[in-house]
């Protein structure tokens, strides 16, 4: 049957964070929505929010990835914000972001070499040289096609000097620790987008004379940025939705998906209050958008979890998203440790929000498997110690703000073979099956975008409002 013909629907939406919040929002605001003849219900195995929508940094960039969804999503993002007031209701801000390069000295604070009357001043002549340069706007493409090579590895737009920062004397002491684990956050093209610059004199939270070199996102009409809450928007989202007529089921723990003659049938679930299981019928579509749970329920399509740490302060800073490249002493060690864990190099991220809240995430960390639902995940205190011991050692400011958040969360990776792949938007080769998973770090920002083809693809049976062919699930033989 023809999916545009009006008629009556039965939609479940497998998930309850960004992806299957932003869907279901999308969904009722369809032109071809009609709540007559079309039940939509939001199956959540815990809470709303509870995994990585809840407890991601927020952060939105045009230099995001896949460019297939970013520019749509980060349009649909202000859209959404002007309409609802997302500036109260889901802290929704343009905002600037860098990268700095910094080395520590000496074991302890006090060591630092340079004074603070000197804290405004250009880093190094390499910044003051690159800054004066006049910079080409080149298109997206281009700029890919001409990363230098020294930017495949290390931090985006930092010197190679300084991504090999050292402090003096550890050049012949063996490093004791592992390597920091990056998260994935920037593409090879994002990397060509930061320019060097000057730290900004706003950027007081930082502490300067540790600074060895600052980037800024530099490129204009590539590089803006901006930040959500992601919780406050994933509820908004959900609230929104359920004011216009979507039913949500919590604690609703999804174990099938029923399937005859080419086409899907029921969703069946237990009911995790009472542990009885229960069987939707009439169920003319289903979305699949577990996030990193969706390959329990379709293992073909790959979808793994990856498990990140995040801290929250409370401090009331200037609105910045820092990536940072920090050089440690050989001797330095975070204090509630007996060793040292990584080798002298970490590169946290640190995002400013608005009401006095500080976000930082650490590195990956695939050492734990994933658990069945979102609210069992379980949480390494230690690392987010290190986090804040690390970000403490650049930052006086967060060294003494107070920590209000230590929380971890894994990120839904489509893996191909062996290697990060692509999100998978679209339909499957089963009538009325959909899926949307797999958007790494990059769930909140491109969460408009998924759920508006989303209900495209479920009401006029193809997508409108971008070219998402590489993302189509059934490339991958799903």
């Amino acid at each position: 049957m023809d999916s545009r013909m009006p008629r009556p629907r039965h939609i479940v939406i497998i998930g309850g964070g960004i992806i299957g919040t932003t869907t279901a929002y999308y969904l009722t605001r369809h032109p071809s929505f009609n709540p007559l003849i079309h039940h939509i219900t939001i199956v959540e195995a815990s809470s709303i929010a509870a995994g990585a929508s809840g407890k991601a940094g927020g952060l939105l960039g045009l230099w995001a990835y896949p460019m297939c969804l970013v520019p749509l999503s980060y349009r649909l993002h202000a859209e959404l914000a002007a309409e609802h007031d997302g500036a109260a209701r889901w802290g929704y801000r343009l905002l600037e972001c860098g990268q700095i390069a910094a080395t520590v000295r000496g074991k302890g604070r006090d060591s630092r070499s340079k004074a603070k009357s000197k804290a405004r001043r250009t880093t190094s002549s390499k910044v003051k040289r690159a800054s004066q340069q006049e910079t080409k706007t080149i298109s997206r493409q281009e700029q890919q096609e001409n990363i230098p090579p020294e930017l495949y590895n290390g931090a985006p737009g930092l010197s190679p000097e300084a991504q090999r920062l050292q402090v003096p004397g550890r050049e012949h002491v063996q490093p004791e620790g592992k390597d920091w684990q990056k998260l994935p956050k920037q593409d090879q093209a994002a990397t060509t987008l930061m320019r060097q610059s000057i730290l900004p004199a706003n950027l007081d939270w930082i502490d300067s004379e540790l600074v060895e070199e600052y980037a800024e996102m530099g490129l204009s009409g590539y590089t803006e940025t901006a930040q959500v809450h992601p919780y406050q928007f994933t509820m908004s989202m959900a609230n929104l939705a359920n004011s216009a007529g979507v039913e949500i089921r919590l604690n609703a723990k999804v174990t099938k998906i029923g399937v005859s003659r080419g086409s899907v049938k029921t969703v069946e679930y237990i009911d995790r209050v009472t542990e009885s299981p229960r069987t939707m019928l009439g169920v003319t579509d289903v979305v699949v958008a577990a996030g990193p749970w969706t390959s329990s329920l379709l293992p073909q399509t790959k979808v793994e979890g990856l498990r990140a740490h995040s801290v929250i302060f409370e401090a009331d800073v200037t609105p910045y998203a820092v990536f940072t490249n920090i050089s440690l002493p050989a001797n330095w060690m975070p204090p509630h440790r007996q060793r040292r864990v990584h080798n002298g190099h970490v590169d946290p991220e640190i995002y400013a929000r608005p009401g006095r809240e500080v976000y930082a995430c650490g590195e990956c960390d695939p050492s734990v498997p994933l658990p069945e639902t979102a609210d069992l995940v379980e949480v390494d205190e230690a690392q987010c110690d290190d986090m804040v011991a690390y970000i403490g050692t650049v930052s006086t400011i967060l060294k003494a703000a107070p920590v209000t958040a230590k929380q971890a969360c894994y990120m839904p990776r489509h893996m191909r073979p062996g290697q990060e792949s692509t999100p998978i938007v679209g339909g499957t080769a089963v009538e009325g099956l959909w899926v949307a998973a797999g958007h790494t770090c990059w769930g909140i920002q491109n969460g408009p975008a998924t759920g508006k083809l989303m209900s495209e693809f479920i009401f006029e049976g193809a997508a409108r409002s971008a070219d998402v062919a590489e993302l189509d699930p059934r490339q991958f033989g799903i």
